[in-house]
């Protein structure tokens, strides 16, 4: 019987969704196999996770409930991460594709001297362990398939938001007490700074409203905020409001911002460069809001509005409240 292992990336002892997401496509995959799904997880209160673990999938829970993972320190938890696939003796290992979950993945793939997917939208596994996965190629003008028929453990991220996180009530998990591995730590994380205005995380969100050049100048961002406000989303933008000073860097979507794949994306006044549409365009929904009718985003969006955003967000923001409203 095959093993997949996965990752439980938390934050604040919080596990994040996209490791939820992973954990129940391990599950997927296992039941397909007759296989079973372990889940590692790191830090305090470890082994509290065991029952959110396992109603997303997990059989088993190593857990490893030591403060120093409390913070990201990337040499101890790639070798920790690595002694674990050694000792569940996994075939497979299944990591949220966030910026500390690429990171994990890679330096712990060279541990295991292994091959690793990255970034994949589809994955199938075949019995045995052999990974192939789809991800997306050329700022993602395309798609490509790639496979690891003999590499093992069979590493893959996946992209956060495309695959779907399905918990099921009932389902108990083993919990096992995982010791942290010795290895000297060079570098690690001293605090966690949050914005004094707590906004949502455009990398997590399932709704996301951005802006754009379009919108002329960074006080007019107020639409986006009241829009994103109103559908109950987070705030996104491109690089060139960011670069700008309109908006902070943790907002910026795209190929050197941050990766998304929510269920509703609307742009508005983005033009849709090809790096910010690398960072888009797996959304489900797509809405484009732009005066130029020839502007790339319309090829990618599932809606299109023709018009100035000055004058179709405060409307669009209106209809939704009060629909939400209940008038």
């Amino acid at each position: 019987m095959g093993v997949l292992l996965v990752l439980l990336e938390r934050r604040q002892g919080e596990v994040k969704t996209a490791s939820l997401q992973a954990l129940s496509t391990a599950r997927r995959l296992a039941d397909a196999g007759g296989d079973s799904v372990v889940a590692a997880a790191f830090g305090s209160g470890a082994a509290g996770v065991s029952e959110l673990a396992a109603s997303y999938g997990a059989d088993r829970l190593l857990a490893v409930d030591d403060a120093s993972f409390d913070l990201y320190a990337p040499e101890l938890f790639a070798a920790t991460l690595a002694d674990a696939a050694k000792a569940s003796g996994c075939d497979t290992i299944l990591i949220a594709g966030t910026s500390l979950g690429r990171d994990v993945a890679a330096r712990a793939c060279a541990r295991l001297g292994t091959a690793l997917l990255t970034d994949v939208v589809e994955l199938e596994r075949k019995p045995g362990g052999a990974l192939r996965g789809k991800r997306p190629v050329y700022s993602g003008k395309a798609a490509a398939w790639a496979s690891l028929p003999s590499a093992r453990p069979a590493m893959a991220t996946l992209r956060p938001n495309v695959f779907p996180a399905v918990a099921v009530e009932g389902r108990k998990a083993e919990v096992v007490s995982f010791p942290p591995a010795t290895v000297k730590i060079r570098a690690k994380v001293t605090r966690l700074e949050k914005p004094a205005a707590q906004e949502q995380d455009v990398a997590e969100a399932s709704i996301i409203v951005s802006g754009g050049r379009g919108l002329k100048a960074a006080e007019h961002f107020s639409l986006i905020r009241d829009l994103a406000q109103a559908l109950g989303g987070a705030v996104g933008a491109s690089r060139a409001v960011v670069d700008d000073g309109w908006i902070g860097h943790s907002h910026q979507v795209g190929q050197t911002g941050k990766v998304v794949s929510p269920s509703l994306y609307v742009a508005c006044g983005i033009s849709g460069a090809i790096q910010h549409l690398a960072g888009m365009s797996s959304s489900k929904v797509i809405v484009a809001i732009n005066k130029d009718a020839e502007a790339p985003i319309f090829k990618v969006a599932t809606y299109g509005i023709v018009g100035d955003v000055f004058e179709i967000l405060p409307k669009l923001t209106d209809a939704i409240t009060k629909v939400r409203a209940g008038r």
